[in-house]
């Protein structure tokens, strides 16, 4: 006799099955028929042959993770991008249709938060977690948020969590773990607080030490010492590995290095590199022999100490070097090297191989930063031709975005190209080109040293920036000087209605208000008059800029040319700091950009923000 279990119910009750006991399979086929006849058919009219028992309940089935596991992914992609903003509304979204959010997920926004710098959005997402509703905190998000606070420099506050954490009065009690600790320690050594990382070590070495002498622990004191005005102190932590019996790895030698090249000690880098390899055949060990991050950093010491012999040993030594790839950075540290040393042909070799492989390559690209670098050296040498078709390949040979920063870079040195190889005209050309699409940067930079000499071989006649020149006005004297006395500029009372004083503002494009106590409360500009019989204190502008009687003529026309200001209100000295002009200080003049341009020989608005003001006494 055979047993046929049907299941109604889970297989782990015995209450939900149906059994029927048959001697043949036919019999069986029969039963099995008449079970499904009897399931579809209402429970009054079932056979009492058959015994039907109640199965229990299937557990409620759970909402799947996939949505939220994509807004995870989708936060990972925004903090990438920097945009808090955007994470915080879509995450608020999130919660309207999924309702309360897990752990995992705003772990991520806090991350976000930490990523971006925003410190206080991290606690506040942190309060919100450890409510009694809320989704909960773990380690990774103490560990989150002490990082965030150590990088914000909020160290008391990280050390008040340690200590909450240690007594167990923390929210979700968390165990106090040496990643909790790693995490306030490297934010601690990226700013360089060799102190405080000191004290947070002597605090909590004991539960650093459950877990034995890691080689973690030494590698993150080597890279704070790089970050110190006195990084050779890493060799004190060296020291110190070594006589605990461990043995450096390759980022341990790596970081030393580094440590060398910023204190310039090129010879102790370089003893490192050779106890690097000694050590690497000693013990067999193929990943402690140099790698690219290795060559690197010395071609970056011996580049900005100019030693071009070296450089190419360097160079030389990582072609025949096996554990060696070279990518995009690998190359783009070469040519630095060789441009730090003043070797363009070199350099030139270099980035004619990278262009080469590129080819086949499409990860071997430069990006806008090498191209660069090497029109500032060709730049100099006054290489006009090199320079233009450099700029000319960025565009169609480069990988990723060219900032507007970096277009403008390029165009000022191709104008200095110009320069240094006596093409006056065509610099010209170009300086007016870069003026016409507003892409000037400043006076101080590369380009604006070009634009300075250009001008002085311009002179006035010939500028392109329309320089005024003041006839019998010292930049030093103060401004009181030169200013009008505020009766004469006529001030207007705030609640004026504008249709009553209309046509002042075709005459002055900003006028001075004024309340009833005589104080000046603000500025009302041409522009600004929309409606007609609004009072003026809609369309005024407060707090009006302010100077004091002692201030100089230059600077104060600095402020009406680089501010864009129409007008300057001039208070007595001492009384600017005493309860502010816009409330408590008497006006005594204004001084207008009518004014200045009264005083120059040429009575019109400059084209351009930067143009020169030239004062002769």
């Amino acid at each position: 006799m055979q047993e046929h279990r049907l299941a109604l119910g889970p297989s782990s009750c015995p209450q939900g099955a149906l059994i029927v006991r048959s001697c043949c399979s036919r019999a069986c086929a029969g039963v099995r028929a008449r079970f499904f006849a009897a399931r579809t058919a209402p429970f009054s009219r079932l056979s009492t042959r058959q015994r039907l028992v109640k199965s229990s309940p299937k557990p409620p089935s759970q909402p799947s993770n996939l949505p939220l596991r994509r807004l995870t992914s989708r936060i990972a992609e925004l903090t990438r991008r920097r945009q808090l903003h955007q994470i915080f509304e879509e995450v608020k979204v999130a919660k309207k249709r999924h309702g309360k959010l897990n752990t995992i997920v705003m772990n991520a926004v806090m991350e976000a938060c930490v990523h971006c710098g925003n410190v206080d959005a991290a606690l506040g997402l942190f309060a919100e977690m450890a409510k009694p509703d809320g989704c909960g905190v773990d380690n990774i998000t103490f560990a989150t948020l002490l990082k965030g606070l150590g990088k914000a420099g909020r160290i008391d506050e990280a050390f008040q969590i340690l200590e909450s954490i240690e007594r167990g009065t923390a929210s979700g009690r968390p165990k106090l773990s040496s990643h909790l600790i790693y995490g306030l320690l490297n934010a601690l050594l990226e700013s360089g607080d060799m102190r405080r990382a000191n004290g947070l070590l002597a605090r909590y070495r004991v539960v650093l030490r459950e877990e034995g002498h890691s080689i973690f622990l030494y590698n993150l004191l080597i890279k704070g010492y790089t970050n110190t005005d006195f990084p050779l102190g890493a060799l004190a932590v060296r020291d110190e590995i070594l006589r605990q019996g461990l043995k450096p790895d390759k980022l341990t030698y790596n970081t030393l290095i580094l440590s060398c090249v910023k204190s310039r000690r090129m010879d102790v880098a370089m003893g490192l590199l050779a106890e690097m390899k000694e050590e690497g055949e000693k013990a067999n060990n193929t990943d402690l022999f140099p790698d690219t991050v290795t060559y690197t950093t010395l071609l970056q010491g011996f580049g900005s100490m100019k030693d071009l012999l070296s450089v190419q040993e360097i160079v030389m030594e990582m072609k025949s070097s096996p554990k060696v790839v070279f990518d995009r950075v690998a190359y783009t540290a070469i040519v630095d090297a060789f441009l730090g040393c003043g070797s363009t042909k070199d350099a030139l070799c270099i980035f004619g191989e990278i262009l080469k492989l590129a080819g086949e390559n499409a990860g071997l690209r430069p990006k806008p930063h090498l191209f660069l670098s090497m029109m500032r050296e060709f730049a100099a040498e006054g290489d006009f031709h090199m320079v233009q078709g450099l700029r000319g390949r960025m565009w169609s040979d480069s990988v990723g975005f060219i900032s507007p920063v970096a277009q403008g870079e390029a165009d000022e040195l191709l104008m200095e190209a110009a320069m240094n190889s006596h093409r006056v005209d065509i610099a010209r050309q170009i300086l007016s080109s870069i003026l016409r699409r507003g892409k000037w940067s400043s006076w101080t930079s590369r380009g604006g040293m070009v634009a300075l000499r250009l001008e002085a071989l311009s002179g006035f006649t010939g500028s392109l920036f329309n320089p005024c020149i003041l006839a019998e006005v010292s930049l030093d004297d103060p401004i009181e000087k030169y200013m009008t006395p505020f009766e004469e500029a006529n001030p207007l009372r705030t609640g004026l209605i504008l249709k009553k004083v209309a046509m002042r503002f075709y005459r002055d494009a900003a006028v001075p208000i004024v309340d009833d106590w005589g104080t000046c409360v603000g500025i009302v500009h041409r522009e600004d008059c929309r409606e007609i019989d609004a009072p003026l204190s809609a369309a005024m502008r407060a707090p009006p800029p302010c100077v004091t009687t002692s201030t100089s003529t230059g600077r104060v026309i600095e402020l009406l040319i680089q501010k864009r200001y129409e007008m300057v209100v001039v208070v007595r000295s001492g009384s600017i700091f005493d309860a502010g002009h816009s409330a408590g200080s008497r006006p005594v003049g204004v001084f207008t950009r009518r004014q200045l341009l009264r005083s120059t020989a040429e009575e019109q608005v400059p084209p351009h923000p930067v143009c020169r003001i030239f004062g002769y006494s």
